[in-house]
């Protein structure tokens, strides 16, 4: 498959002395070239109806002000992959590692395509049973009427990892792998490339050194991963057995959502 890296958000919020060399943040998503047309995984922040008039903006105030959110129009994932070369209308599929604020605001730009997710975590955007859960999902970014497409955590193995998914039957080369923890259906978006298996990671982890020996990110990092997971022991858990994946040094090449420096290293790849 054809594998193209872009951002659909830019932060860099206050405090980020405390995120070391991540204080830099992006939504790193995907657009894949499917024998089924587009394939986008993640969305970021902002859709065109984010941009409609002064009063349309559908993230609070506060996120904003706090994450210091680049407010740029031409940063939607649907402008981006315009960017690229691609057509909006021919996106087939979004696919959400989970459905927090900053991962899926851009879906209302691609009406005609299946948004595919975890069924727990679509449960919780639509009826959050904390006031944790409450604080993370934007009732506004579903009122157009997602079409919904949910899996199930039923599955088979893969590197080490259980219930993985195969996107459709007929495709056995793009895979949801549930990594519970940040939240009740976070899941890792793995897809085969000419090159070996990319990993989308998603918010299982936040920043590079977590996923070598140090197995540590920047104390700001470290306290809010804390802070936001659903599971702390899952997420950690989780986090162990990417580790483990990554020190195999198998034909697996992983990235989370957030790092500019993975994201910048894999758009050199395509570059070149």
């Amino acid at each position: 498959m054809i594998v193209k890296h872009f951002s659909a958000l830019t932060m860099c919020p206050y405090g980020a002395f405390a995120l070391g060399d991540g204080k830099e943040m992006v939504c790193h998503c995907l657009v894949v070239e499917s024998k089924d047309g587009l394939v986008v995984v993640d969305c970021g922040l902002f859709a065109e109806a984010d941009f409609a008039g002064p009063d349309a903006m559908r993230t609070p105030g506060l996120f904003l002000t706090l994450m210091r959110v680049g407010h740029d129009e031409q940063a939607t994932a649907a402008r981006q992959i315009e960017k690229l070369g691609y057509r909006t209308k021919d996106v087939r599929h979004v696919v959400c590692t989970h459905l927090d604020l900053d991962h899926v605001g851009g879906i209302s730009d691609f009406p005609d395509a299946s948004i595919h997710v975890m069924e727990n975590e679509r449960q919780a955007a639509e009826s959050p049973p904390t006031a944790k859960e409450r604080r993370r999902y934007i009732a506004k970014h579903f009122t157009h009427g997602p079409k919904w497409k949910t899996h199930d955590t039923q599955g088979e193995t893969w590197k080490g990892f259980d219930s993985v998914r195969a996107l459709a039957h007929d495709e056995p080369d793009l895979l949801l792998v549930p990594l519970t923890g940040h939240t009740r259906g976070h899941a890792a978006v793995a897809v085969r490339a000419d090159a070996g298996w990319l990993l989308h990671c998603g918010d299982a982890y936040f920043h590079h050194d977590e996923m070598t020996e140090k197995a540590k990110a920047p104390f700001g990092f470290e306290l809010f991963q804390r802070a936001v997971a659903i599971d702390d022991g899952l997420r950690k858990d989780n986090q162990r057995r990417l580790r483990e994946l990554a020190a195999k040094k198998e034909d697996v090449q992983m990235f989370c959502a957030h790092s500019k420096s993975e994201l910048d290293a894999l758009q050199q790849g395509d570059a070149r």
